[in-house]
């Protein structure tokens, strides 16, 4: 068995080999990275890394400022949460953009090849205000295309509107001309939205009567559900093999159970990942047919607290007791897209710093975990790039070349050479970490036992935080410290674990921390504590012997 490793890849500066870097740059003078340009080589440099998935961000066409009005464009590049064509990929991604679903028909295969699966955006809940299809098949209609815009709302309908109203939003749009308004992604139902809302987004219309107490009308199934159905269709029959789904929890879970069903039926093993914030209705989502949610508001966000705002590791307990059956199903990480980077000055200012909540993410469950690429380098996301601005995330906005990446791609080759040592030991530890994740059968498929509440004096319970995991004869006890001084972890195994575990009290036994080589001896019984020594924050994963 194997666990999941998501590697997310955002293609459009992966590959960027310009070192311009001129903030609010065009792509002419800070360049652009190609499907291209993932070549075989970087993918076995993914793989290294344990990955299982590449997650693909950006690959669907949207908006950009050169193309679109850049009024209501986010940035030179645009975001790639802005779709102006569900049947196309982003022409900038390509090396011969006439040839670009070719091109990434080829990293498709590519990725294949070299034994990683392939996740791309569906981004369900709203479209770019400038959407229109040139690329859809033969016989498809386009979104909004039989609409009926003098209609508030009508299950008939792909959009929303505002009937009577033009879209003024609270900043200059030049003579750019929508109208009736649409009502704007993020649930914004009037014609002047702000620039802190989704303004160059239009939600969609899955057949809920918003401004009508929430009706939900879905006999007959809305038009916008068989649409969006053969998007996934489409996307499934290019070989991609899961979504994940932009803000699901803003689609009714009606459709996709409707949906997904539809998609499984013709590709079986297609996966669905949902992007979702609200804990209330994670079960719902997975009743439609999710295989995995995010899990930012809860474990995600304790772990960033602990490493960087003093939250007490004991409370780790807490997050995944809260999940409950639900926790193999949540997608652990520490950074994506939309969050800040661990080594920049909003998260902790080192790379290094979150080593003890990356080893806790992806061993304390057999849930996938994700990383971020650049995230296994340190990369800081501290750059003044455009629109972005210093947010300490890598922008999604704007042309750029990230410094990081670029030192390890060398050119393509992809080899490291740029790196200098700290960027390298945090790589190898990423490497090491994320290995054992995927194929230790203790943690792949084995049972988990928090000992944090039996840890007795001289265990800090605030900076320390240790488990077991047992399949079968492998038997791992992992510790962690976040604390900012190396100490010795005197770590109590009480007699309940023995016995939940199957793990028989000895004497003594050998550990090997599967981390660092280095090798313990002491007595495996619920009356003497088992001592570690870590540094500061890092962690063991020890195999007992």
């Amino acid at each position: 068995m194997s666990k999941i490793i998501i590697y997310q890849c955002f293609p459009r500066w992966f590959t960027n080999y310009v070192t311009a870097r001129v903030p609010h740059g065009d792509k002419e003078v800070n360049g652009c990275g190609t499907f291209a340009g993932i070549t075989t080589k970087a993918l076995k440099g993914i793989q290294e890394l344990g990955a299982t998935h590449v997650w693909y961000t950006g690959v669907i066409r949207h908006a950009t400022a050169k193309l679109n009005t850049p009024a209501i464009t986010k940035g030179k590049a645009g975001s790639p949460y802005a779709i102006t064509d569900y049947y196309d990929v982003d022409p900038d991604l390509a090396e011969f953009p006439d040839n670009r679903m070719a091109e990434f028909e080829m990293l498709v295969s590519r990725t294949h090849k070299a034994g990683l699966k392939v996740i791309i955006d569906f981004v369900p809940n709203h479209v770019s205000r400038e959407y229109k299809s040139e690329c859809r098949p033969q016989g498809v209609e386009d979104l909004g295309e039989r609409d009926h815009p003098e209609w508030a709302f009508s299950p008939l309908n792909n959009f929303y509107y505002i009937p009577g109203e033009k879209f003024q939003p609270s900043f200059d749009i030049g003579d750019y001309n929508e109208y009736p308004a649409k009502v704007t992604g993020n649930d914004c139902f009037n014609a002047h939205p702000s620039e802190n809302d989704w303004y160059e987004t239009v939600k969609l219309n899955y057949g809920v009567h918003y401004m009508g107490g929430c009706e939900k009308q879905f006999n007959p199934i809305p038009d916008t559900w068989r649409k969006m159905c053969d998007i996934l269709l489409f996307w499934a029959g290019k070989g991609v093999d899961a979504f994940r789904v932009d803000m699901a929890h803003m689609v009714p879970a009606e459709f996709f159970d409707w949906a997904i069903h539809r998609v499984r039926a013709v590709f079986p093993q297609v996966q669905f990942i949902a992007e979702i914030y609200d804990p209330g209705i994670y079960r719902r989502y997975i009743s439609a047919g999710f295989d995995y949610l995010y899990d930012k508001v809860g474990m995600y966000d304790y772990l960033r607290g602990v490493t960087s705002r003093d939250y007490s590791a004991d409370g780790i307990s807490y997050q995944w007791q809260a999940a409950g059956e639900v926790l193999p199903k949540m997608l652990y990480f520490l950074e994506n897209h939309d969050e800040q980077r661990i080594a920049s000055g909003f998260f902790c200012g080192s790379g290094r710093a979150a080593e003890p909540a990356m080893i806790v993410a992806s061993t304390l469950s057999t849930n996938p975990v994700m990383i971020y690429s650049g995230q296994e380098i340190g990369e800081k996301g501290m750059d003044v790039e455009g629109f972005s601005g210093i947010d300490g995330r890598t922008t999604i906005f704007d042309y750029w070349g990230v410094k990081s990446i670029q030192a390890w791609a060398n050119g393509g080759k992809f080899n490291g050479a740029g790196l200098d040592d700290e960027q390298r030991e945090l790589r190898t530890f990423y490497c090491k970490l994320l290995q054992i994740a995927k194929t230790n059968p203790a943690i792949t498929d084995g049972k988990m036992y928090d000992l944090e509440y039996a840890q007795g004096e001289g265990f800090n319970r605030r900076k320390q935080f240790a488990y077991l995991r047992k399949h079968e004869k492998e038997t791992l006890l992992i510790v962690v410290n976040f604390d900012d001084r190396q100490v010795d972890v005197p770590v109590t195994i009480p007699s309940d674990a023995f016995i939940y575990m199957q793990i028989d009290e000895k004497i003594s036994v050998h550990a090997e921390d599967l981390l660092s080589g280095k090798t313990y001896e002491g007595p495996l019984m619920s009356s003497a504590p088992f001592c570690v020594t870590l540094p500061a924050w890092t962690g063991a994963i020890l195999r007992l012997r």
